[in-house]
């Protein structure tokens, strides 16, 4: 079993930054290909970025190309998701995600074998 503990999230201003964290614990031994998904308010859950199994990719969301980036630490046993020039269709409760089968990365929840139980990010002036 993996735990994981989403942190980081807050209010912030259009055009602003915000870094997520992802706290995992118990089996940590192995790899996961991990992801952020978020979901806002009365929309599905939607992928955002994902990082490969063996950290050698990552693909993400086009509504978040060039302004989110995924990296992981491993010794840490933690995964960040670094968020640029926030927009307010960007406000949702963001997720972070484990499988333990993918190398790469999909958009596909059922995928995902762990989740976290999010934390909010609003953008809002």
């Amino acid at each position: 079993q993996l735990h994981l503990v989403e942190s980081g999230g807050d209010e912030v201003q259009p055009g602003g930054s915000l870094r997520l964290s992802c706290s995992a614990s118990g089996r940590t031994s192995r790899s996961y290909a991990m992801a952020w998904f978020r979901q806002a308010p009365g929309k599905e859950r939607e992928f955002v970025v994902g990082l490969f199994r063996f950290g050698d990719g990552t693909n993400s969301a086009d509504s978040v190309k060039e302004r989110f980036t995924i990296s992981r630490d491993n010794p840490k046993n933690m995964l960040y998701l670094q968020m640029n020039n926030l927009k307010p269709e960007d406000t949702a409760v963001y997720y972070c995600a484990a499988s333990s089968h993918l190398e790469r990365t999909t958009p596909r929840e059922f995928d995902y074998d762990y989740w976290g139980q999010g934390t909010q990010v609003t953008v809002s002036s």
